[in-house]
């Protein structure tokens, strides 16, 4: 059972995105799920990702925030492995370095942070700067393929 601290939290982290996104990211819950976030990393200028658009998944424990989500890339990007949890220090492989003071920003935009690393973890993926660009031109099309699929 979701507890009464995640369900407030969580509403909070929603309002605050809707009205102050980070810098290159768009999140939200699914209608019928709190606990279950979709976001988009749009690629930064002057990165193998710019114009690419990249769509995943963070699910949160009933326990949010006192632990970590489960945080998956669903568009291929060339860096992350799709839809595979990924090892960060924000994830929930590493409940131990959670610090409940991380919230949905803190968190995508470490995850945005670490997708222009080249630091091999759980997920990761090892491709060329050409490789990149080419999964950032096919994202938006990528996404709006399998988004009709799954309709």
């Amino acid at each position: 059972m979701a507890s009464r601290t995640a369900i407030k939290r969580l509403t909070v982290e929603y309002k605050r995105l809707q009205t102050q996104p980070p810098p290159y990211i768009v999140a939200k819950p699914l209608e019928s799920n709190l606990f279950e976030w979709h976001y988009i990393l749009t690629g930064p200028p002057d990165s193998p990702y710019e114009g690419g658009e990249y769509h995943g998944r963070i699910v949160f424990p009933n326990t949010y925030p006192y632990a970590p989500p489960a945080i998956r890339m669903i568009t291929p990007s060339g860096r992350f492995a799709t839809d595979t949890r990924l090892c960060l220090s924000m994830s929930d492989f590493h409940p131990d370095s959670w610090n409940p003071m991380w919230s949905v920003p803190t968190i995508l935009t470490g995850l945005l942070s670490f997708m222009l690393e080249d630091t091999q973890t759980t997920g990761s993926i090892v491709t060329t700067a050409a490789q990149k660009r080419q999964y950032a031109r096919a994202s938006y099309a990528w996404n709006r393929r399998r988004d009709s699929v799954e309709r």
